[in-house]
């Protein structure tokens, strides 16, 4: 979708889709160039019971020459409740309710004091993602026709900079749910690896695949413990993107890697709902997804490095044992007295390995825990961090987005439901507080005096209904969140 703002006015504007949304204020401006240049409207909105509240929509379709063949009125509410938010979710329903039809797509909505930048990208990005849907999979798609090009109204010229990195931004969402949405016969570890060598390849990144064989000549007998039982080789991947320049900061971006999840021994059953069980690689596909991004952004600066230890999680033979001692990279011993926690033992090997590149900071994204689903819901991820600094950039990283987190303790205590009689530790606590022990269990394997961040995305990663700019399926939630945070370290 091309993107531009555009010089005329609501009067003037003659694309296919003009989108108008309007405050409850009775000096509402637009409200009465609308009805200059639609005559009748004002009757069809008080027909309708259009009172401009944020949950009301009106969908037209006005008989004039020259003029856009669909009109759609949105509410925005109260104009002092104005946010980026509230313009974003706008943006999406324009998007959604624009589908059908194709040219351009106009659109006018209040920004008050808001910052005109911020909302250009915001509402871009609202457009482009909410107009999203993966066909991939069907024989026959439906014929689908939506806008090819969005007209951003009544901005002024030096919004024009906040629709720059709206493509890369949404590109690199776009790859993450369709990783996510894939079935698990098609993205597997060496599909992951293949799609990393697609990114290294057109965009100029060093990649590094380890095999079994270098895993076990590393050490990494907790990640190789999860990948015993498939008949799929595991692969860990190190992506690396090096700025033209001087670098100032390196970071590095953990993903958990589990293209499928069957719980092990400890079986998945009931509400785990194993069929889903394929977007256990969420974390992998964000931080994939951010490296595209990152990748034709081009930071300055700032040198990243992806991580992702991959593998599938199943059950024969040769699986691991609830109650068996594996050892990690570094030597820690871990007694396993739950298989299905197991991304927590792959991200302990790639946490370490993380922290062997000398980072600044690193963050780590995981589908890992259904507690974190009971505490917060499936609209916001959990944060745990050892920095007060990081924390707070992720937070800003993360509201810019538009993705809700919400930091989470890191309570010293709760260490002591992962003592083990026999090893080092366990792999699991006890439930209550479980979103917050399998924090601490991550942070054993992090480098002291390392700014380290653990964002559990179980939640968010999935949309059964679509929600916001996320139609229904895979969100591609986190990819934003630490673009915008990379970006910030730039120099």
């Amino acid at each position: 979708m091309r993107l531009s703002l555009s010089s005329s006015g609501l009067k003037n504007w003659d694309g296919d889709v003009l989108v108008v949304g309007l405050l409850k204020e009775e000096s509402e401006p637009h409200r009465a160039e609308l009805s200059e240049r639609f005559p009748g409207l004002e009757a069809v909105l008080e027909q309708q019971a259009f009172q401009a509240k944020p949950s009301d929509q009106v969908v037209l379709h006005p008989l004039q020459e020259g003029g856009p063949s669909r009109l759609i009125v949105l509410g925005l509410g109260e104009a002092a409740a104005l946010s980026l938010d509230g313009l974003r979710a706008a943006a999406a329903r324009a998007a959604k309710a624009s589908i059908g039809c194709s040219g351009s797509l106009g659109l006018l909505l209040p920004w008050g004091d808001l910052e005109a930048e911020a909302v250009a990208q915001a509402t871009a990005e609202a457009v482009l993602l909410a107009s999203y849907k993966d066909q991939r999979f069907r024989k026959d798609p439906e014929p689908r026709r939506v806008p090819e090009a969005l007209e951003l109204l009544g901005l002024p010229e030096q919004a024009a900079s906040g629709l720059t990195p709206v493509a890369a931004n949404c590109a690199g969402v776009d790859l993450a749910r369709q990783l996510v949405a894939a079935p698990p016969n098609v993205v597997t570890p060496a599909a992951l690896a293949d799609t990393a060598a697609e990114l290294a390849r057109d965009y100029g990144l060093e990649l590094t695949v380890l095999e079994r064989a270098d895993c076990e000549a590393r050490g990494m007998g907790a990640f190789l413990a999860v990948s015993q039982g498939s008949d799929l080789p595991p692969k860990f991947l190190h992506l690396i993107y090096r700025p033209a320049g001087e670098v100032k900061r390196r970071l590095a971006l953990v993903g958990k890697g589990l293209t499928f999840d069957s719980g092990g021994y400890n079986l998945k059953v009931g509400a785990a709902q194993i069929d889903m069980m394929k977007f256990d690689m969420g974390g992998s596909a964000a931080v994939l997804g951010a490296m595209r991004s990152i990748a034709e952004r081009k930071p300055e600066g700032v040198e990243v490095h992806m991580i992702v230890a991959s593998c599938e999680n199943m059950v024969n033979g040769s699986a691991v044992h609830p109650g068996d001692i594996v050892t990690a990279a570094d030597g820690t011993t871990i007694e396993i007295n739950n298989t299905d926690a197991e991304g927590r033992l792959t991200l302990a090997d790639a946490l370490l390995y993380a922290c062997e590149q000398q980072p600044d900071a690193v963050v780590d994204l995981a589908t890992l825990t259904g507690a974190c689903v009971i505490a917060l819901g499936d609209e916001m991820a959990g944060l745990w961090s050892n920095d007060d600094d990081l924390a707070t950039a992720l937070d800003t990283a993360a509201g810019t987005a538009g993705e809700g987190l919400w930091r989470m303790p890191l309570r010293k205590s709760y260490k002591d439901g992962l003592k083990s009689l026999l090893a080092d530790t366990k792999n699991t606590g006890p439930r209550p507080g479980g979103s917050i022990t399998a924090a601490l269990f991550l942070q054993e394997f992090v480098a002291s005096g390392t700014a380290w961040a653990h964002i559990d995305i179980a939640g968010p990663v999935w949309s059964d209904k679509g929600r916001g700019l996320d139609p229904a399926g895979a969100t591609g939630y986190g990819v934003r969140t630490l673009v915008n945070w990379v970006c910030q370290q730039a120099a």
